[in-house]
């Protein structure tokens, strides 16, 4: 044996060796771990609904009922739709459903106003604590609650030319809009909000106060990050901002219509 196969020998048994039994175990093992995650993530769920209030659970159960209700609505008014469209023997009602379908598509894509009941949710933040991930919270559970048109008002920040200290901004949201932090506010589809804020939103009062009033909801968060939330129903409001129609780059409208 030369004077260097002991120290080969030596290295050969420090050199890690890397197995298919061994990948086999960090893998099983992995999966144990992410398994556990979810186990104590449904855990804690649990926990806190079992831990809630029985009028917190009735309103819970309540925002699940008409979430189910608005559902089974829509889904009829879909299916009498078609029947309509199927069974007419002219052009009228489709020219009437696409007129209809026009003026919705409006208030989805904000080009045009609307008006009826709704809520009002006003978010004060006087210690700035409020981040755009909590009103992003905000508005996704109001869509979800049923929210059929949305806009978002805050307190106008200071541009290069310097803007009122009274000016306020409003923004109308639609399915496109982002929400990022910034000092001291908020930008919202490049619009710099300050607080206070205010949600006006369209749809059935009554849900959608009670979806944002749920426990561990918006008004609960908003709580939590320092800030106050207050749901406002209201019968008559407006949605009036308005967002500019994007001109086509390329596409043209084909000759004859």
């Amino acid at each position: 044996m030369s004077a260097g196969e002991p120290g080969r020998g030596l290295h050969r048994l420090l050199r890690p060796r890397l197995r298919r039994v061994d990948l086999l175990v960090a893998v099983l093992l992995a999966a144990l771990g992410f398994g556990a995650a979810v186990q104590v993530r449904s855990t804690q769920e649990l926990t806190a609904l079992g831990s809630a209030r029985p009028e917190d659970l009735v309103r819970i159960l309540d925002d699940l009922s008409g979430r189910d209700a608005r559902l089974r609505a829509e889904v009829e008014a879909l299916t009498a739709t078609r029947e309509r469209l199927r069974t007419s023997a002219g052009d009228e009602a489709a020219v009437e459903e696409a007129r209809r379908r026009t003026q919705l598509l409006g208030v989805l894509a904000g080009t045009v106003p609307a008006t009826g009941p709704g809520v009002l949710l006003e978010v004060q933040d006087p210690a700035g604590g409020v981040p755009a991930g909590v009103l992003l919270d905000a508005l996704e559970e109001l869509r979800a609650a049923g929210a059929e048109a949305v806009q978002l008002e805050g307190q106008a920040a200071p541009d290069g030319a310097g803007a009122p200290a009274q000016e306020r901004a409003v923004v109308r949201v639609v399915a496109a809009t982002w929400l990022l932090d910034e000092d001291g506010g908020v930008l919202v589809d490049g619009v710099r909000l300050r607080p206070p804020y205010a949600f006006t939103a369209l749809g059935d009062s009554a849900t959608l106060a009670s979806a944002l009033a749920i426990p561990g909801g918006v008004v609960d968060t908003v709580a939590r990050v320092g800030g106050t939330a207050v749901v406002r129903p209201a019968d008559d409001l407006r949605v009036g901002a308005l967002r500019p129609l994007d001109r086509p780059r390329y596409a043209r409208p084909a000759p004859g219509g």
